[in-house]
């Protein structure tokens, strides 16, 4: 049996029998079988893992699915996507094991959105295992309209024509920029003939010219909007202030890893030489997006919109990675876009608590000296913004380390297949400055919450059971990925090679 169509199946059998049982499912059990289900999908992709022989893809299998189309049901799993599937199923255990204890309002309202966590779970499974672009292309959008019903319906309660129209506004950026990709599809199938991802890759030096920069350039928005990519990124902020804490994380940890994917598997690895042509622009934008979202951060005064503009910022220097065709850039690109799931997610964790707890994520209601008043979620909200600004020996230093390192190596001519050297030492400028920025504005959230004089509040209650269960878990992954990074390096190393390919 393979071990990857399984993983794929059983959150969608789970998805279809929480929807016709959920008057006979209470909240407790929907919720319980949403973290098992996820546990048992990371097992299966950890055994499968495991059980690979290192050659080619693991797992693959290809059937044909629309023989007149040349369509095909080929999945795989290779070391660029493992670490993403396997942390996609961790995210999606945790959100799970969060509804243990704080269900959402209403009644019986537990197996309907558990149901829609494991639409998206199946959705991104499919995505980080798909093989043939027509299927990449149809679980890309399978997660949309799960995460609208997420925000639409169980996003802030107290702003309920916000919370529909920050929905609204995330599907129809995404939908336009999935229209563009598919248009960018169907000319490369035009000029191939193929969809099938792997056959591409290794015909990636016939894709060339104008019709192939068209299908990259419209490839490359499509997935911009995903990422997101500045200024693609304004549904973000929104999308995030208004998501239930479920939403938020899954957005951050997994929707956006969507796109930085895609760059990887289909616009490096098929489109590579319009990929030497859009580099500059992309390390660009991203190095822009850093800058640029770091400034908003230092503006906001709520927790969850900060938060969001970091992630734009994050997501650049998983951009600037990419744009450099350099080895330890694409590593870089696929480390940061792990460690960013982790770590945020942990951010967006602890936002949530608070918010549930005020009944807001602004700052100035929040009030200082957090430390005196709920320790334990003070602590661990200051390890995740340690975290997320970069500091060594957790998760989130060494993705943007590397990304730094490959601009370097670009400004010294080791990456002219991308970037320029001038040009590249220009964005290496800017990505350092906005390495400063991002130290700034997650130190001042400490200033501003954590120390000072306590202010006590009636809704001062620390962590609580699941609360304490999901940080523990994740700060145990991060100081994992931070002091032994080559648990993610020795895993993605090998597959590197086939995604430059002729990019190089």
């Amino acid at each position: 049996m393979n071990g990857l169509v399984v993983a794929l199946a059983v959150p969608a059998v789970a998805a279809l029998l929480l929807v016709v049982a959920r008057s006979l499912v209470t909240d407790l059990v929907a919720a319980r079988v949403g973290t098992a289900t996820s546990l048992v999908v990371a097992v299966l992709l950890l055994v499968t893992w495991i059980g690979h022989d290192g050659d080619g893809y693991a797992a693959e299998i290809d059937l044909v699915w629309v023989r007149a189309l040349g369509i095909h049901l080929h999945l795989g799993m290779d070391g660029i996507s493992f670490p993403l599937l396997l942390m996609t199923a961790l995210i999606s255990a945790l959100v799970c094991w969060a509804l243990v204890d704080h269900p959402p309002a209403g009644d019986n309202a537990t197996p309907g959105l558990v149901g829609l966590v494991m639409v998206v779970l199946t959705a991104a499974v499919g995505v980080f295992a798909a093989l043939d672009l027509l299927l990449f292309f149809v679980f890309f959008e399978l997660a949309l309209i799960p995460m609208w019903f997420v925000i639409a319906r169980w996003g802030d309660p107290h702003d309920p024509v916000g919370r529909r129209t920050a929905a609204t506004r995330f599907l129809l950026y995404t939908v336009v920029g999935s229209a563009f990709m598919l248009v960018g599809f169907v000319t490369v199938w035009a000029l191939t003939g193929t969809l099938q991802i792997p056959e591409l890759a290794e015909r990636g030096d016939v894709l060339d010219g104008g019709w192939a920069l068209f299908a990259a350039c419209t490839i490359a928005l499509g997935l911009a909007v995903k990422t997101p990519i500045w200024p693609l990124h304004l549904w973000l902020p929104d999308a995030h202030a208004k998501a239930p804490t479920v939403g938020s994380v899954l957005l951050a940890a997994v929707f956006l890893k969507l796109g930085t994917y895609g760059l990887l598997r289909v616009l490096v690895s098929v489109l590579p030489g319009p990929a030497r042509d859009l580099a500059p622009w992309l390390g660009a934008l991203g190095v822009v997006g850093i800058v640029v979202a770091a400034l908003a951060c230092l503006r906001q005064t709520d927790l969850k919109r900060l938060i969001a503009y970091s992630s734009v910022g994050h997501m650049g220097f998983v951009v600037l990675g990419i744009a450099t065709l350099t080895e330890i850039g694409v590593a870089a690109a696929v480390f940061a876009s792990v460690a960013h799931g982790l770590v945020t997610g942990l951010l967006f964790f602890n936002a949530g608590s608070l918010k549930r707890r005020f009944g807001t994520a602004e700052i100035a209601v929040l009030g200082r000296g957090l430390y005196a008043r709920m320790p334990a979620l003070a602590v661990v909200l200051g390890f995740a913004c340690f975290a997320s600004l970069g500091l060594p020996g957790l998760a989130g230093f060494w993705g943007e380390m590397m990304a730094l390192r490959g601009a370097y190596e670009a400004s010294a001519g080791a990456g002219d297949a991308g970037l320029g050297p001038a040009l590249a030492a220009v964005l290496l400028v800017g990505a350092l400055l906005g390495v400063l920025l991002t130290s700034a504005y997650f130190l001042r959230i400490v200033r501003r919450t954590l120390q000072g004089v306590p202010t006590p509040h009636e809704h001062d209650l620390d962590l609580d059971g699941s609360e304490r269960g999901i940080a523990a878990v994740l700060v145990v992954a991060v100081l994992l990925l931070g002091l032994a990074p080559g648990i993610v390096m020795g895993v993605v190393e090998p597959s590197i090679p086939a995604i430059l390919g002729g990019a190089r």
